[in-house]
């Protein structure tokens, strides 16, 4: 049977809408400063969703003016990070999952596509939250809105499909 992204891994979205209603730092690694990039695009929407982004990337310089940190023990001078969101290659979840038990993260988050079970469960036994093939930019917007069916915010809110302009 095939899988669907998102649907048979994961925290249920209760828990997912109370991750994302409670913690509001997140250390974002693999943040890329190219906007064609995924992490990119999620970055911008939760920036703008009010939460507080610190961006791990070692071969980064910035992104948004905010200093990248080479590590998550980089983060640990910034403060307290409590989402760690992941975009990284599924064999470097688990260094990515120590390191975010030893600078005391709150949830592990991994992107659609990831999925690391033995990382998962080390999570969950030091006590962090765990959602994993989710994308947080897509369940936040479907829990708190921002996107129309384009997947552009408007700031608009309608009932009427969205239609090009003829």
């Amino acid at each position: 049977m095939a899988r669907l992204a998102g649907i048979a891994q994961g925290a249920p979205s209760d828990e997912i809408r109370e991750v994302l209603l409670h913690y509001r730092r997140l250390a974002v690694v693999g943040l890329s400063a190219r906007p064609s990039r995924p992490s990119y695009r999620v970055a911008v929407h939760m920036r703008a969703a009010g939460y507080d982004i610190t961006p791990v990337n070692p071969r980064c310089r910035e992104v948004f003016e905010i200093p990248c940190v080479p590590d998550l023990a980089g983060t640990a001078e910034l403060g307290p990070i409590e989402i760690v969101d992941i975009f990284r290659r599924v064999e470097e979840i688990p260094a990515v999952v120590d390191e975010a038990i030893a600078v005391g993260a709150r949830v592990i988050w991994m992107q659609l596509g990831l999925v690391h079970e033995e990382a998962a469960a080390t999570a969950s036994e030091a006590g962090l939250r765990v959602v994993m093939d989710r994308c947080i930019k897509m369940e936040h917007t479907r829990f708190f809105g921002g996107l129309n069916n384009v997947g552009l915010a408007t700031g608009v809110i309608g009932s009427k499909r969205w239609q090009p302009f003829r």
